[in-house]
């Protein structure tokens, strides 16, 4: 239980983890009260809240939360969830995770939850009775703790702001959540992107300042580490036979209908159609390229070694002489592609962000046959996670979206989530009417037994 609501000034901003615990509970409860009358009441919560925990609110106002949500089966389980956190990044900080949080914590009736960049819960470790409670208010290995998903929550928040946070009780956006408190902080890569979160969560203990403090110690650990292993990498893979030094990691942007751009130490450097689609291709094929397959994937018709082999020489003057090696054509650093990100939230069932991330075909004017089975492979996957999430949400922004204008499957499955009176869905019915016109009741009946 929380402790007992007191009265007292509103919170200050910037107020600390152990002060003013009964102000926080008696005022967040007040607005939990505005918050259920909603339209103009809503404006009170701007003098009963902290900022940043105002902010969230707000967002998930905006973002269609509903404060009184219930738990749903959805989230990732079992063998899809086993998958998914052996092969993330933060797995390997475990052993690290578990010296410095884990052990000391579950002892003393506290759980400790890991969740991925997108707030994915991928570990939740305590003793077995605090852990079967956590599950039962959605703590739970697999669920998503983002703010879009659950409101105002310490992962969620730590997500949104990259900065560690900590909520407790009743600033907890839904309800099913007012009797913990989390203190959370964010675990950064060595390029400055977040790879996951930690979070201590329990009763009224976790808001004590040094909680907080432990978190973000062992997120400051787990970073150093992840340095230490990139640099180690780096020694190894960076080093060229003349003792020249790789460049570092590398970003490539090849979504959508803009100008493909890397990132090479935080400068965006615009590139050619060729050089971006020469990139891609031995992005996804870590184990190399021969002259022969790369050309293949390029050109079916007529490019040959010579032509791969100046074009290959052009993109070292751009990227720079050890960024990728030959025979076979290899990278030897790792770039980070805008396509990578969008599969990692497509792995951990996030379907709203990766629909986020989609800003369009993969390098859309590509006619090369390697780039055409990316952009199909990305676009059916993203299209099959859209129909199958069942969130009118996310089926809003995708028949909105140029590829999904005109997908009948997707305006049926949109459909099926709206409420019969709502005015919208007469609209959507309409919509569904006007594509059977369009492409003829045949084709729209293929079209939905193929989805």
């Amino acid at each position: 239980m929380v402790s007992n609501l007191a009265g007292g000034r509103p919170p200050r901003h910037g107020v600390e983890p152990g002060t003013q615990l009964g102000a926080l509970e008696a005022y967040a409860a007040q607005a939990h009260g505005y918050l259920s009358a909603g339209g103009e009441q809503l404006s009170q919560l701007a003098g009963l809240l902290r900022p940043v925990v105002l902010e969230s609110w707000l967002r998930s106002v905006r973002g269609g939360v509903d404060p009184m949500d219930t738990l749903d089966g959805r989230g990732l389980r079992g063998a899809d969830l086993q998958r998914y956190r052996d092969a993330h990044p933060i797995a390997a900080l475990m052993p690290l995770i578990d010296k410095l949080l884990v052990q000391d914590t579950a002892r003393t009736g506290l759980i400790v939850a890991v969740a991925d960049q997108f707030g994915r819960v991928l570990w939740v470790h305590g003793n077995p009775d605090q852990i079967d409670a956590a599950a039962e208010i959605g703590l739970r290995a697999g669920d998503d703790l983002s703010e879009r998903r659950i409101g105002t929550n310490a992962v969620g928040l730590v997500v949104r702001t990259g900065r560690a946070a900590w909520i407790h009780g009743p600033e907890h956006f839904l309800h099913r959540m007012h009797q913990i408190t989390g203190a959370a902080a964010p675990v950064h890569d060595p390029d400055g992107r977040l790879v996951g979160v930690l979070m201590i969560a329990g009763g009224v203990r976790v808001a004590k300042p040094e909680i907080l403090a432990l978190v973000k110690a062992t997120s400051t650990a787990a970073e150093m580490d992840l340095l230490l292993t990139a640099m180690r990498a780096g020694q190894r893979e960076a080093v060229s036979p003349t003792g020249e030094i790789a460049a570092a990691r590398l970003g490539l942007d090849v979504l959508g209908l803009g100008q493909p751009l890397l990132t090479v130490a935080g400068d965006r450097v615009p590139l050619s159609q060729r050089h971006a689609e020469i990139l891609l291709l031995l992005a996804e094929h870590p184990e190399g390229l021969g002259a022969d397959h790369l050309a293949l994937l390029l050109d079916d018709t007529d490019l040959d070694n010579g032509t791969i082999r100046a074009a290959m020489s052009r993109l070292r003057a751009v990227v720079g002489p050890n960024v990728f090696g030959s025979r076979p054509y290899r990278l030897r650093v790792h770039i980070a592609t805008d396509i990578e990100a969008l599969r990692a939230a497509l792995d951990s069932g996030d379907v709203d962000t990766a629909l986020r991330l989609y800003a369009g075909p993969v390098l859309p004017r590509s006619t090369a046959p390697g780039i055409i089975d990316i952009r199909d492979e990305l676009r059916v996957r993203l299209r099959a996670a859209v129909l199958g999430s069942g969130d009118a949400a996310v089926l809003r922004r995708w028949t909105a979206c140029a590829e999904g204008r005109d997908d009948a499957a997707a305006w049926v499955a949109y459909r099926a989530t709206i409420d019969r009176d709502s005015p919208l869905y007469a609209q959507i019915e309409a919509k569904i009417r006007v594509l059977d016109r369009r492409l003829g009741a045949d084709a729209t009946r293929m079209q939905r037994s193929r989805s």
